[in-house]
């Protein structure tokens, strides 16, 4: 009798675990696009720091990374059981953050270019002078990395959960759990790998004076700046799209205009299957930059009420 309850556990052990497994790579599936967007932000988040402290930069946010989520799941199945009409708020209210950042970098970049040409010597002295305290430099890296890093992981929680939704309270947490361990491990052992091909392209160059390692090496020493710049338009370009997609997808008339948009552009010849594919992108990556420049705009009216400090 205890012999046959035993194996009756353990094939209701091993039904759970294989639903989840189901689950976890149902959910990995629909997540993926906000992995590649996260994958975008965070290398480009964590890159400016001084070559020796690139991993322990992203040791750290990955820590941090690790323990939004640890928030984030019992948090999520909290708010899904009890007020689960809170989530979209939520959610929303994220990507208008993601949204307000995005435009911000792009207003400072664009003002910056602006202002009055200066020889190299005073770049190179203010650069000193601005990140003088690197200690602190670093840790409004990780800091910002981390804050941005809440937003999508928020979002890759939500996706999975609307997936495991059917399922009991335990079987939620372990897929929610697994989706939450296989996103952090590989989105940062990717963003380490990116911010260190420098590095790899250099070992690799001066192993040998010539040959096929230290072509490739040469290859991706020169190629890994404008990865890291490529990388950073492209981080910025993910917070709208990320930030926006977020927004409409809370507002449901916008949302069903931009799939109507999407199925129009479908029936043209010959790209349509293309422009379909890309037309929810952009728009949400329009409407994105309209609500960043809202918020900024908003927040900037806010700070000038403000009374300042004498």
């Amino acid at each position: 009798m205890a012999g046959a309850s035993l194996l009756t556990l353990l094939d209701d052990i091993a039904t759970i675990l294989d639903d989840v497994a189901a689950m976890s790579k149902v959910a990995a599936r629909k997540t993926a696009g906000v992995l590649g967007d996260d994958l975008a932000l965070n290398a480009q988040q964590v890159s400016g720091v001084a070559s020796e402290r690139e991993l322990p930069v992203v040791w750290a946010v990955a820590k941090g990374s690790f323990r939004n989520k640890l928030i984030l799941v019992p948090l999520a199945l909290l708010i899904s059981a009890f007020i689960p009409w809170a989530i979209t708020p939520l959610l929303m209210f994220g990507g208008l953050f993601l949204c307000y950042e995005g435009f911000e970098k792009v207003y400072h970049s664009m003002t910056h270019k602006k202002s009055a040409p200066v020889d190299d010597e005073t770049i190179v002295a203010k650069g000193k002078a601005d990140i003088d305290d690197l200690a602190k430099y670093e840790k409004d890296k990780i800091k910002g990395a981390i804050r941005t890093d809440f937003v999508l992981s928020a979002e890759i929680i939500a996706i999975s959960l609307g997936v495991a939704a059917h399922m009991d309270l335990m079987g939620q947490f372990l897929t929610l759990s697994v989706i939450a361990l296989v996103m952090t491990v590989g989105v940062y052992g990717l963003v380490a790998g990116i911010v260190k091909i420098d590095d790899v392209g250099l070992y690799l160059a001066k192993r040998k004076a010539e040959g096929l390692g230290h072509n490739i090496g040469l290859m991706l020493v020169s190629a890994a700046p404008y990865l890291m710049k490529i990388l950073t338009v492209v981080g910025t370009i993910a917070m709208f799209m990320v930030g926006g997609g977020i927004l409409t997808h809370g507002i449901h008339v916008v949302f069903e205009w931009i799939e109507h948009a999407a199925v129009v552009v479908e029936q043209i010849n010959v790209v349509g299957g293309v422009l379909g594919l890309l037309t929810p992108s952009v728009l949400n990556a329009v409407f994105g930059v309209v609500a960043g420049g809202l918020a900024v705009l908003l927040m900037n009216g806010v700070m000038k009420l403000m009374p300042s400090k004498s």
